[in-house]
């Protein structure tokens, strides 16, 4: 059977029409590997707890805080303490969170794949945000 070949030449019927069978099988793929990808990454979770062990959070895969733990520690400290803790934990969710998103969408679609890095590094941009330590240490000043 022969290749579809390029260029203005005329293509062989059946190897045009292996050629769009393979070309639909690719598409196929594609789209169910990301489905699989989004499912995981829709049930993705992450969870921190600052340095003094005062909050623990837990965010989904968008980064949104879902989940928030304090300890009995908080009556000793600040407010602004608190505050500064929340934060920090949850920036470090973020971060894992991107960290795992980046294996799961590397996973589904392939190292070498161009569409996986993209969509990994929009992720982590996302979640980790520009102002990132500043917003935490100007928190009570």
């Amino acid at each position: 059977m022969s290749r579809p070949v390029e260029g203005g030449e005329l293509l062989d019927p059946d190897g045009a029409i292996e050629y769009l069978r393979q070309w639909k099988d690719r598409i196929d793929q594609t789209a169910a590997r990301t489905r699989a990808m989004a499912d995981r990454l829709d049930q993705l979770r992450a969870s921190a707890t600052d340095t003094d062990g005062l909050a623990e959070v837990t965010v989904d895969s968008t980064g949104v805080l879902v989940d928030l733990h304090l300890t009995q520690r908080i009556h000793r400290v600040s407010p602004n303490a608190v505050a500064r803790a929340i934060l920090y934990a949850v920036q470090q969710a973020r971060l894992e969170v991107a960290r795992k998103s980046r294996e799961i969408v590397i996973d589904e679609m392939g190292p070498e794949s161009v569409a996986a890095r993209a969509i990994a590094e929009k992720i982590e941009q996302r979640l980790q945000g520009p102002e990132g330590d500043e917003r935490i240490r100007d928190i009570g000043r």
